[in-house]
Parts: structure tokens; sequence; C-alpha cells
């Protein structure tokens, strides 16, 4: 359960802040490349996540050599394949709530002798929390029901999570099968899930709003 949770709230988080540091980056900046990073994003988001299996393995296998605790069967690991695997399309997702700010408050911010990451951070999160809590329930709940991936990254027991202990026991020899077990454990994976969302509904639901008017 504590594998799980930490895994999900740090994917969660970094996801939501790296998206929308990205999206803010190719939303008020002016660089070259910037069309071609957003089309990037944009037909990256047509290609299945499991393409790229193979190459997660064979690249964390050759980290493993080097940083132990940041290669296959680390759980470092395998919040970064979340990273990596979500950023692209929390980015996306977040330039388009970017446009519901107003440029004349970075103008201000910027008047007033404030840096890039200072005016991100103190005028440009503030007023994006209804559409990060959007896309941190999203991305928290992605990387908690994941099976696959931490089953091809997680080799010790120690460091699995719920959704492989849950497989595992409905796996299990016929004779000592328990479905309580097996009850009890979903239970489980549901309750923070829940939690989460009434956290942040009031979030969600104000971001539905703003995608909308947006729109």
């Amino acid at each position: 359960f504590m594998n799980t949770l930490i895994v999900g709230l740090i994917t969660s988080a970094g996801t939501v802040f790296l998206g929308a540091l990205a999206a803010y980056s190719f939303s008020r900046m002016r660089f070259t490349g910037r069309r071609f990073g957003l089309m990037s994003l944009m037909l990256l988001q047509m290609f299945p996540q499991m393409l790229g299996v193979v190459a997660i393995f064979l690249l964390l296998s050759g980290i493993s050599d080097v940083v132990p605790w940041l290669g296959l069967g680390s759980q470092t690991g395998l919040i970064m394949v979340y990273l990596g695997g979500a950023l692209g399309v929390n980015t996306y997702l977040m330039y388009g709530f970017f446009n519901t700010v107003p440029k004349s408050l970075d103008e201000a911010a910027r008047i007033d002798g404030a840096s890039e990451f200072g005016t991100f951070n103190r005028i440009v999160i503030p007023m994006l929390k209804p559409a990060m809590a959007v896309q941190a329930i999203f991305s928290f709940v992605t990387s908690w029901n994941n099976y696959f991936q931490p089953a091809l990254i997680l080799q010790t027991n120690t460091k699995k999570t719920l959704p492989i202990l849950i497989a595992q026991l409905r796996a299990a020899d016929w004779l000592k099968f328990d479905m309580g077990q097996v009850y009890v454990m979903i239970t489980f994976s549901i309750l923070p899930v829940i939690v989460v969302y009434l956290i942040l509904s009031k979030h969600i639901v104000q971001g539905v709003a703003l995608g909308s008017v947006k729109g």
C-alpha cells in the first residue's frame, strides 16, 4: 500500500508541475522549434505507451549497472517512466488552459521585478489550481491502477504495488485461493482514489468548467 501511495503521489505531483512548467514555456515564450515541439507532443499522443516497453526495459537494465537506485527494480526508475509517459500529455492539455490566464498579469509581474520562475510560481500556478487538480487526479488514478509497468520493472516483493499483489492473489493455486483477501486488497486499492477525489472534487469541477469556457 505504501509503495503504491508513494509512487502515485510523487508521479501525480511531478507530472502536474513539470507539465505546467513546460506548457508555460510553450505558451509564454517564443523560441526556435516551438511549433515543432507542440506538434511533436500532439503526435506522441497517437501512439500507445506499450510500444516503448522493450526500449524502457533495455534502458533501465543499462542504467542499473551504473546507478542501481535509478535502474531496473527500483521505485525511482518506475517513477521516471511514469513522468516521461505522462509529461507530454499533461503539457499539451495544460497548454490549452494557459489561454485563460491573461498575459498582462505576467507583464505586470515582470515590471515589478519578478523572474520567469517567480512569475510561474506566484502568479500562474494559483490561477491554474482547478486545471492542475484535474490533471493530478488523472495522473494519480493512472499510476495507482497500473499493473503492467510495475510488474515489468519492480522485481522484489518489498517494492511491488497493490495491482501486482491482487494479481498474485488471484493467480494462486485454487486450493489456497482466498477470495476474502482479494476483496480486502481491492477495497484498499479503491479507498485512496475516493479520498483523493473528495479532496480535489471542488477544484475538479472548476477545472472542467474552466475548460468548457475556454472552448
